[in-house]
């Protein structure tokens, strides 16, 4: 049997109730990676370049990212991440409840990994979820791992 591969996934969600149902995905689905959680752009920067509280907080393997969050939203975040030479290599998945084609396109234009909608039926978002880990534990090949 291989190695279980396990990654850490930082998770840059504002709404509760999404950090919740992405919680339970990875239960329900038995996903055994490490995942974090901060609520805003400003924290996630924070995060991925181990600053103030951040200072110990592990490299994610994969962001998933909310483009509409408080301080700073997910699209500077994006642009933020791809900017800098030390975070441009973490893949990013937008994943948005937003299905507007200009986010779509401006994501993809900031170097977004791949974009995803949010279903809103639980068993649906499970499965995306899922489906997500799948790809990037299973099938991609991540710097590093």
């Amino acid at each position: 049997m291989p190695e279980e591969k396990l990654i850490d996934v930082l998770l840059v969600e504002d709404d509760p109730g999404d950090v919740l149902m992405t919680r339970e995905a990875f239960e329900h689905n038995k996903v055994r990676n490490r995942l974090s959680v901060v609520a805003d752009g400003v924290s996630a920067l924070e995060f991925l370049r181990k600053e103030g509280e951040h200072a110990d907080a592990p490299t994610p393997d994969l962001v998933l990212l909310d483009l509409n969050l408080p301080r700073m939203d997910g699209r500077e975040v994006l642009e933020a991440m791809k900017s800098d030479a030390a975070l441009r290599s973490i893949p990013v998945v937008v994943l948005t409840t937003s299905e507007a084609e200009e986010d779509v396109v401006r994501s993809y234009s900031l170097h977004a990994n791949a974009y995803v909608t949010k279903p809103v039926d639980f068993d649906r978002f499970i499965d995306v979820v899922r489906q997500i880990d799948e790809f990037f534990v299973e099938v991609v090949r991540l710097p590093g791992r």
